[in-house]
């Protein structure tokens, strides 16, 4: 075999992993033949490899199928061929073992036995404290009614429950990885649409964070937000803002947490807090139109971290998306003065760099050894980079305005 039909007897037989998995939470068994209850993974290098590719097979299909509240679990796969190991000498990639690698045990692969498990398994009972309820409208204007449930890792049901649900982050969120859930200091919560089935009330689960709750000298907590996500078939509801909301206020009247920080945040998920954080200090004093105009100030520092537990330098990014929202960028010198408020802030890491050098230099260090040991840009550089990373983040606060928006309205 010439390369030429080596490369097309590989293209052949190699998918897309993405597109090769199938999700579904399954609430009835009518679900199974509805496309509509289907969602793809985001991502899979982190079980099939960076290329997010599998080779030996054509027309596969990976069905990863969870009951929508117990999240008992079937995996199967369908193929219309696989490689000829013996004809080809090359050997088809294994699909089961990178998922049972990341799969709790007790899945099946009989989809004869995961239909059993749905009839016999009962409704669902979401485990841990109730701690929010809220309804949300549909595309078609239906009300869908949402519970958010908290606990540690002594509630009952915890442990396997978030063992169960957290194979998701792997699909979902970029350099994921499971946590160590016998550590104490972790705090769940679960949202759950509760809804009627068969006439009997039940409930599917929505998504989840997890918190680790750090300590911080010399009495305090600083709770950080280790992982957060909202299941596909239940995005653009606004369900992401009301579960941040939800773990904001479980901490916000405990006077021994400091503040809440986030772990190694995705765009979406510094959008989402974003949106929550301006929304909450868009009713503080200091963040007022008239004292916004003024210039970041302490009391916005500090009235942010006492009222809603955000810490500095999320506050001062809060205070330069509300800002922009108050400023006439239509106002040439209304919006130079903002534009300048936020260089001056991205120009800090320059500043720094500068006193560097100059200490350098009053050591007789030549020019050649000091871009060697900091991280030397030209003046050109330097204001191309700051005028690029600004434009970035007055799109990325525009997003966020325009979601403030609609809630004064």
């Amino acid at each position: 075999m010439d390369l030429q039909s080596m490369r097309r007897f590989a293209e052949k037989y190699t998918v897309d992993s993405n597109e090769a998995i199938e999700f579904k939470l399954v609430r009835r068994k009518e679900d199974l033949e509805n496309d509509s209850t289907s969602f793809k993974p985001e991502m899979s290098h982190q079980i099939y490899g960076e290329g997010e590719k599998i080779f030996g097979y054509k027309d596969l299909s990976i069905k990863i199928y969870y009951t929508a509240g117990h999240l008992n679990t079937y995996v199967g796969t369908e193929y219309t061929a696989k490689v000829d190991q013996k004809k080809f000498d090359v050997k088809a990639d294994n699909l089961m073992k990178p998922l049972s690698n990341v799969l709790p045990p007790g899945f099946t692969t009989s989809l004869d036995e995961f239909c059993s498990v749905l009839e016999k398994e009962g409704p669902f009972k979401p485990m841990g404290e109730l701690l929010n309820v809220f309804s949300t409208k549909d595309k078609d204007g239906s009300l869908r009614n949402f519970e958010v449930y908290s606990g540690d890792v002594d509630t009952e049901g915890f442990k396997s429950y978030h063992e169960r649900i957290q194979t998701f982050i792997l699909f979902f969120i970029d350099a994921a990885s499971f946590i160590d859930v016998d550590d104490n200091k972790w705090r769940f919560f679960f949202v759950f649409e509760k809804y009627i089935k068969d006439g009997t009330q039940d409930y599917a689960v929505a998504g989840y964070a997890t918190i680790y709750e750090y300590y911080a000298y010399p009495e305090a907590r600083r709770p950080r937000i280790s992982q957060m996500l909202v299941l596909p078939p239940f995005q653009g509801c606004g369900i992401g803002s009301k579960l941040l909301k939800t773990v904001y206020d479980a901490y916000i009247p405990d006077k021994a947490v400091r503040d809440i920080t986030v772990e190694d945040p995705s765009e979406d998920f510094v959008r989402l807090r974003d949106f929550v954080d301006c929304s909450h200090c868009m009713k503080l004093e200091p963040f007022s139109e008239e004292n916004l105009k003024k210039g970041f100030s302490e009391s916005m520092a500090t009235e942010a971290r006492l009222k809603f537990k955000i810490n500095k330098k999320q506050a001062r990014r809060v205070y330069e998306i509300l800002r922009l929202r108050a400023t006439n960028v239509h106002d040439e010198d209304e919006y130079k003065k903002f534009r300048i408020a936020v260089k001056s802030r991205l120009n800090i890491p320059f500043q720094k760099v500068e006193q560097q050098i100059k200490k350098l230099e009053g050591k007789s260090v030549s020019e050649e050894e000091i871009k060697a040991i900091v991280d030397y840009k030209s003046k050109e550089e330097r204001l191309e980079m700051l005028d690029k990373e600004y434009k970035q983040l007055e799109e990325e606060y525009n997003h966020v305005i325009s979601r403030l928006e609609k809630i004064v309205d």
